[in-house]
């Protein structure tokens, strides 16, 4: 996973030591409170690193805010965050233990385009996104209802999916079927992308 990081996303030495930090850092806070399931942090680079990495890699020649919903441990955003510094990344985390974490880890990396949003996704105000992004964090439906009225015609959605991933977005009505196309993930046979551009239809005002 370190030389696809370089390869493939010219990852360097001092993305890569960020990264380094962040699992450790990871690690110690997992003794505290349950971030991630223990079992999965003897393949963190690849349950959780590159898994999250991998998005980058999708979305080049995306510029402009990018909003991940229920950042959780920080993956997504947190790793998103560290590959590219300058980035505007939102990270979107109801929960007040892990939002305060997920604040330290900004701060102890001193991310100033980082934000972390400690609320709930429906009490955040509106505003254009580049990037959407929701790593296990609801169906596509409750997603795509939760997050249209962030979204634009050029908005791009990224969002990983197991292996029923194609079958939620089959279920969706035509005009969401017709925005995704479904990506390979690189880390788990058994899992896709769901890769989307536009702006989904909203059931509720803009606020």
């Amino acid at each position: 996973m370190r030389r696809w990081l370089r390869d493939s996303l010219a990852c360097d030495d001092s993305a890569l030591a960020r990264l380094d930090a962040l699992v450790a850092l990871l690690r110690a806070e997992n003794q505290r409170q349950n971030l991630v399931a223990a079992a999965s942090l003897d393949q963190v680079w690849v349950r959780h690193i590159a898994d999250s990495a991998q998005l980058v890699g999708v979305s080049r020649g995306t510029s402009g805010p990018w909003l991940d919903l229920g950042t959780g441990a920080g993956f997504p955003g947190l790793v998103i965050a560290l590959l590219d510094p300058a980035r505007e990344v939102l990270m979107v985390e109801s929960r007040a233990r892990r939002a305060a974490w997920l604040e330290s880890i900004v701060a102890h990396f001193g991310l100033s385009g980082a934000r972390v949003l400690a609320a709930r996704l429906e009490t955040v105000p509106s505003f254009d996104a580049a990037i959407i992004s929701a790593r296990a964090f609801a169906p596509l439906d409750r997603i795509i209802a939760l997050s249209a009225r962030f979204s634009t015609p050029q908005t791009r959605w990224l969002l990983p999916k197991g292996r029923n991933g194609a079958k939620e977005l089959g279920e969706m009505p035509e005009t969401i079927q017709a925005m995704f196309h479904v990506e390979q993930s690189i880390t788990d046979a058994e899992s896709v992308i769901l890769v989307g551009r536009g702006c989904a239809a909203s059931s509720g005002p803009r606020r």
